[in-house]
């Protein structure tokens, strides 16, 4: 069993991976990586990597690594978070791409979503790497296309990564345990009417056809309510229609986000909506399947007994990929994320460091004294 480190030396070695943490950060931020585009920051976080003599894998834009004394006979670990971004959105004063340190925030994209979850498993890894009497493997994986749910992120790579046990998933969660994600689907709408003239009348309006399924998803409540995430939730929060100002509009596309609970598959879902709107109805490839983690897994106990708090989160993230138990923790607030002057505070990066170590150890020691 791995004693948390509290000593003198334990605490100057963490705070020596804190400061390596908040470097590699805002290098990060320095690189744009919007999702498909992560070429520079997977190479940065590569190269820090190797710099700690850690040997790396890579695919594409994910990279990922191993801990060094990695024994089969034993579960294996995953720790996740993602290195690309959205796009900056117009509503910025800062420039997104510099990392501004002003009050204690570190300013820049991705500082939040998810820079200072990565860097802060990053440092745990690293903390844990060179150990020879780990319980457990560690696999650190810094995954690509996380905001767009694209084809060549964490879903490609989980295949190359062996049997894993379990994953904590690193997201902006304020350090608490978010338990519980809704899942994600989303849905390109077309309706069908036929062109005429506006003054006279004519065709039939593709746009007053859609009016009709739109207001169904706005109203219509799922029989099934999960007793912990709460019912399926679906917004519109697209339309197109129409060509110029006089012509009667022959197609009316629109797009729907759903939020999935455990209560349904998502093709139980998209069934349910079938059978009650006219339109054409199809869902992007990527869905995010809800996910949930048993209150009583020791890196749930462990977090209790830290003092965490549980909840369900209404955001999805590369969890959804995952068949096996996860937890989504890291340092940051979700409400920052994809807002304008993004920031995360230089304290919860460190903070994100301890836990993070002190939730691994914690879980050890559960096992071993209360496997139940």
């Amino acid at each position: 069993m791995i004693q948390a480190l509290t000593d003198t030396t334990g605490k100057r070695q963490h705070s020596s991976l804190g400061h390596q943490a908040v470097m590699l950060l805002k290098k990060l931020i320095s690189t744009p990586s919007p999702s498909g585009d992560e070429f520079e920051t997977a190479d940065i976080i590569q190269a820090y990597l190797e710099k700690h003599d850690i040997t790396t894998h890579r695919l594409h834009n994910n990279v990922w690594a191993f801990n060094r004394h990695f024994d089969k006979s034993k579960p294996t670990i995953l720790l996740n978070s993602h290195h690309d971004t959205v796009k900056p959105n117009g509503a910025y004063t800062k420039n997104p791409y510099f990392a501004q340190v002003t009050d204690g925030k570190l300013y820049g994209l991705g500082s939040n979503d998810a820079g200072g979850c990565l860097v802060s498993l990053m440092a745990t890894f690293v903390n844990f790497y060179n150990e020879r009497d780990l319980s457990y493997n560690l696999c650190l994986v810094a995954s690509a296309e996380e905001e767009n749910s694209g084809k060549h992120g964490l879903s490609e790579v989980l295949p190359h990564l062996g049997e894993l046990s379990f994953a904590i998933v690193g997201e902006p969660t304020q350090m608490q345990m978010a338990t519980a994600e809704m899942g994600n689907m989303v849905l390109d709408c077309t309706c069908y009417g036929v062109a005429g003239h506006a003054a006279r009348n004519e065709g039939t309006n593709a746009l007053y056809k859609a009016l009709t399924d739109i207001n169904w998803f706005a109203n219509y409540h799922f029989p099934k309510q999960s007793a912990f995430m709460g019912p399926v939730k679906m917004t519109v929060t697209q339309i197109d229609a129409g060509m110029q100002h006089n012509i009667i509009p022959h197609e009316c596309h629109f797009t729907v986000d759903v939020r999935l609970s455990d209560c349904y598959k998502p093709t139980e879902v998209l069934d349910i909506i079938k059978q009650n709107t006219t339109c054409s109805v199809c869902a992007r490839e990527g869905v995010l399947t809800a996910s949930c983690i048993d209150s009583i897994h020791p890196i749930v106990r462990t977090g209790s007994a830290m003092g965490l708090r549980s909840y369900v989160s209404p955001t999805s993230s590369d969890q959804g990929w995952l068949s096996i138990p996860s937890l989504k923790i890291g340092p940051g607030d979700s409400a920052r994320s994809h807002m304008a002057d993004e920031y995360i505070y230089l304290d919860e990066i460190h903070q994100g460091i301890d836990t993070y170590i002190n939730l691994l150890n914690g879980m050890i020691y559960c096992l071993v004294n209360n496997p139940r």
